[in-house]
């Protein structure tokens, strides 16, 4: 119960950022239809999931290079998978990525310290 809880919310959190950033930035485009919108940010959590740590792996000697600035483009790169899988979610240019890397990284960290997700509090 608690995983599936867990997963909910996270689900919800990716709904959430994808729509804060789309609002802020109007490079990024769900086309006002609330069924793309969900099913961007369930995407976006299964990339995250499954595709994440491994470009992470494959990113790590570069990131060691560049200390850690390497990781912010891994985002980026996870964003640009949701836009190529979910057709309706688009990304205008590159600079609108990286804001909506930025805004997304901002909503999850204000949602995570209001919901509480860390682990590591519970050790």
């Amino acid at each position: 119960m608690r995983v599936a809880g867990q997963l909910l919310w996270s689900l919800a959190i990716n709904v959430a950022a994808l729509f804060v950033a789309s609002i802020f930035i109007s490079g990024i485009d769900y086309g006002s239809d609330f069924g793309t919108l969900i099913l961007a940010g369930i995407v976006f959590g299964l990339v995250n999931f499954f595709v994440k740590p491994l470009v992470k792996l494959l990113a790590l000697p570069l990131a060691v290079i560049t200390l850690g600035i390497a990781f912010f483009f891994v985002n980026i790169i996870m964003l640009y998978i949701t836009s190529w899988i979910v057709s309706g979610f688009n990304i205008d240019k590159f600079s609108d990525a990286i804001w909506a890397t930025i805004i997304i990284w901002l909503v999850n960290v204000v949602f995570h310290g209001v919901i509480g997700f860390d682990d590591r509090r519970r050790r």
